[in-house]
């Protein structure tokens, strides 16, 4: 895999982590549950374990991802590869489900998919 392409799968992987510590560990303060669209409270008393679990799922994607680039070689890659597939499609069913939530697909599709062109072209 080019160095281009893993810049891009480390990019993904450090925004998964960053993203579990908000939706997993920050998600009570309010500056982080309005980054989610979640207004009160209330609500976010509400949402709080369905972002809990999501931000282990995004834990375990920046873990392929970053450790695929560790683990290094044709598997470790793969691996780091089918982490950013994951991500991207994540990222695309994100803006499909709620078009206000475009800013937020962009940050967590784009880098995956530009490791996933390099990694295929370069």
């Amino acid at each position: 895999m080019s160095i281009v392409a893993q810049i891009f799968v480390g990019l993904a992987g450090v925004f998964h982590l960053a993203v579990f510590a908000l939706e997993s560990v920050l998600f009570r303060k309010p500056s982080t549950y309005r980054r989610f669209l979640i207004r009160t409270p209330e609500e976010a008393e509400v949402a709080r374990p369905w972002a809990f679990n999501q931000g282990f799922y995004n834990l375990f994607l920046a873990i392929g991802a970053l450790g695929g680039l560790v683990a290094g070689g044709d598997r470790g890659h793969a691996i780091a590869l089918f982490a950013c597939a994951c991500m991207a499609g994540a990222g695309l069913v994100l803006v499909a489900s709620d078009r206000r939530m475009v800013r937020s697909a962009a940050l967590q599709a784009v880098p995956p998919i530009l490791a996933l062109v390099f990694a295929a072209v370069l």
